[in-house]
């Protein structure tokens, strides 16, 4: 059963060819891992938006990538995770955006509107 012209079929599994390449670990699937460990490490600092937005873009390709080798690119637990530390990192910024504006609200309804005259003026 192939899905698109040109693609070997997962249920045809036998002996490997000898001209086959050995699996290998995917080089942007340790990139996701790092760059979601650092947008979730500085999430809270709202810089993990960039590294959490770049690692899941990267992961997309990856697991592109894997899909079209046909089971030689490995490493899709890195990807996970580093999917979910990217999340979790994007999670951390609107957190802290929320308790930004929410701070900002406060304290802008705290202060008097308008000028404030001395007492001794009408």
């Amino acid at each position: 059963m192939t899905t698109a012209p040109g693609q070997v079929s997962v249920a045809q599994q036998g002996l490997r060819h000898p001209l086959d390449p050995d699996p290998a670990r995917a080089t942007k699937a340790r990139a996701v891992f790092a760059l979601g460990l650092l947008g979730m490490l500085t999430g809270l600092f709202i810089g993990g938006v960039v590294p959490a937005t770049v690692a899941l873009q990267l992961a997309r390709q990856a697991r592109r990538e894997a899909y079209a080798s046909g089971g030689f690119l490995t490493g899709s637990v890195w990807l996970r995770r580093g999917e979910w530390m990217a999340w979790a990192g994007l999670l951390l910024v609107a957190v802290s955006v929320v308790a930004a504006v929410v701070i900002g609200v406060v304290r802008l309804a705290g202060t008097p509107f308008g000028h404030d005259y001395p007492t001794n003026m009408d």
